[in-house]
């Protein structure tokens, strides 16, 4: 494709027919309208006779049509439950149930000081705006040594049942 028809596909058609599907789905009337009217105005200059679409054979223009929407349908809206910490939090109870207390805050710690974004950064770094010292690292200077482990008991050896009894 051209590079005017390949960015007119990226930001305006695609975003159009997103938008439309998202209207139809809409349970209310006024979000509905805005969003088909929104969907209609990024699609009236594609249906312009000077548009350099609008020049391409309409077998072309068809398939250009179906490819971006299947793209638009492959796009769905991200929510807390697919992404960053609360998605990780929620997949976790969804699995566990009940988180305590001692369990959550475990769990934030890590997530703001160990874990790393691919430019090597943890959340507690971005936000303070300096790094700290790594996690295992704090956590090894402030735990006492553990105890020695429990001594098993011996195993008292079970009786078999369909042995049978003396007299």
């Amino acid at each position: 494709m051209a590079p005017e028809v390949e960015e007119a596909v990226l930001t305006q058609l695609i975003p159009a027919l997103y938008l439309d599907r998202v209207a139809a789905r809409s349970p209310q009337a006024e979000p509905r309208h805005r969003l088909a009217a929104l969907s209609a105005q990024c699609l009236e200059p594609l249906r312009q006779p000077t548009h350099p679409l609008q020049a391409l054979p309409p077998a072309t223009r068809a398939h250009i049509e179906a490819v971006a929407t299947g793209c638009a349908d492959l796009f769905q809206r991200s929510s807390s439950c697919v992404e960053g910490r609360n998605g990780q939090i929620s997949l976790y109870h969804h699995g566990c149930h009940r988180l305590s207390d001692r369990k959550l805050a475990a769990l934030t710690a890590i997530h703001n000081y160990h874990i790393r974004r691919p430019d090597g950064t943890t959340a507690a770094e971005r936000f303070f705006g300096r790094s700290h010292p790594p996690l295992f690292e704090l956590v090894l200077a402030r735990v006492s040594r553990l105890p020695p482990a429990r001594r098993r008991r011996p195993r008292v050896p079970k009786p078999a049942y369909l042995t049978p009894l003396a007299a």
